[in-house]
């Protein structure tokens, strides 16, 4: 991510700040970092609380004011991540009836670093009975020279509610995009509902075709779910101009999931999209408490 002061307490060194080290202590992991940030929210009863706001390595968790009784996380970059070599997490998680939303301070950067190495970077969602979880990060760039592989893992009860918004902006201007591939799997009551596997970038085949990408540098996708199900049976084509970018919105084979995947020629004309995907048709993310 992108780097700005260390919070005070950071555990997380690069390899070659470990004085007579392996690579082990301090959070560092053969040529790269190893850590794993937590957040937990719970409802107390009137609000929801985060009795764990654990930060590591590159993650500096800071808690934001709350709306409408839903706890508000941002991660903020402590060092500069992903390089070569790190294995990076988050793990977050909304109780029985919490209401939570976490968003990222700036853009993810992957970059290569001082190995080839490829980078992990894994994102662990879970959302309790009547619990409501929204990840809105800032988007991911894929560096020229850098391999990173991301990973989200969701698992949602049945009655729970998620919003998830991914963009990723391959190559920084004038310059190819490094090597990028993320999967994304979602279950449901412990039945899976998506499991998706992209990749960008060479060694990749035909990612930037016209079936694929297109020649545009954007791309990204939006999944909420519900436990109600959507009234949407047939997918929603979005944009009119093609070199601007396009999207679309579908059902899942579970009726109670929305998908929309839209590439764009900018990040800024991505985010409109995903945004006009949004207003379509999409029942509020927010829980409705029992009794209220």
């Amino acid at each position: 991510m992108v780097a700005v002061h260390p919070p005070a307490g950071a555990t997380a060194l690069r390899a070659a700040d470990v004085e007579g080290g392996d690579g082990e202590q301090n959070g560092a992991w053969g040529n790269g970092v190893r850590a794993t940030a937590r957040i937990r929210a719970e409802h107390n009863g009137r609000a929801t609380t985060l009795p764990l706001l654990h930060s590591d390595g590159p993650f500096h968790l800071r808690r934001l004011r709350s709306s409408g009784g839903r706890a508000r996380v941002s991660v903020i970059g402590a060092m500069s991540a992903p390089l070569g070599g790190d294995r990076l997490a988050l793990d977050i998680t909304a109780r029985k009836r919490a209401e939570l939303e976490v968003t990222t301070a700036a853009a993810t950067i992957a970059l290569r670093g001082s190995t080839t190495d490829p980078a992990d970077y894994d994102v662990r969602l879970t959302a309790d009975e009547n619990a409501s979880l929204t990840w809105l990060p800032q988007p991911l760039i894929s560096t020229r020279g850098s391999t990173l592989h991301q990973t989200y893992t969701v698992d949602l009860a049945a009655s729970s509610r998620l919003l998830l918004r991914e963009e990723q902006l391959l190559g920084r201007t004038a310059e190819p995009p490094g090597h990028l591939t993320t999967r994304l799997t979602v279950r449901r009551a412990g039945r899976l509902i998506l499991d998706q596997h992209t990749t960008y970038g060479v060694p990749a085949h035909a990612w930037d075709g016209p079936a694929v990408l297109g020649g545009h540098r954007a791309c990204g996708q939006l999944l909420v779910v519900t436990p109600e199900p959507h009234s949407i049976e047939e997918p929603v084509h979005l944009g009119e101009d093609p070199a601007d970018g396009c999207a679309v919105l579908a059902p899942l084979a579970d009726t109670c999931a929305l998908l929309t995947t839209a590439i764009a020629p900018t990040p800024a004309r991505l985010r409109l999209l995903l945004d006009a995907a949004l207003a379509v048709r999409v029942p509020a993310i927010r829980c409705r408490r029992r009794g209220s």
